[in-house]
């Protein structure tokens, strides 16, 4: 039986400009209020299948401090469901996670959103197959 590994390493951090670029210029998105998550396919080298990013606009938290709360937040609701896009993707995706709007969710709100996102997203990478 396999166990699921709820680990966020460096190497599944999307860091890389080019890619970010990518994501902006190509990406596709989908969307569930507050949150969006804008992927590509991609071929980078390394062995591990996904790269996310999480961004928190300051537009709407003018404080770091909520900033990097929101942050931390969407990287840990992505380490404990990124096991849905993995366990389901063959190919390599670069992902950016945003959340987009000014109210203040609870972690268990964003916490489902992510869930229902991630299956949104699934269900639009079936249809496209």
């Amino acid at each position: 039986m396999e166990t699921k590994s709820f680990k966020y390493p460096k190497t599944e951090k999307l860091k890389s400009k080019n890619t970010i670029d990518l994501l902006f210029s190509e990406g596709k998105s989908v969307s569930k209020y507050p949150l969006r998550l804008v992927f590509v396919p991609t071929d980078y080298e390394e062995a591990v299948g996904l790269k996310m990013g999480v961004s928190v606009s300051k537009k709407y938290f003018k404080n770091a401090v909520d900033r990097n709360y929101f942050k931390r937040v969407l990287r840990e609701c992505y380490r404990l469901n990124k096991h849905l896009l993995s366990d389901n993707l063959e190919k390599k995706y670069a992902f950016m996670f945003f959340y987009q709007t000014k109210d203040k969710l609870s972690y268990q709100e964003i916490h489902e959103k992510t869930q229902q996102l991630f299956n949104k997203f699934l269900t639009m990478h079936q249809l496209e197959k």
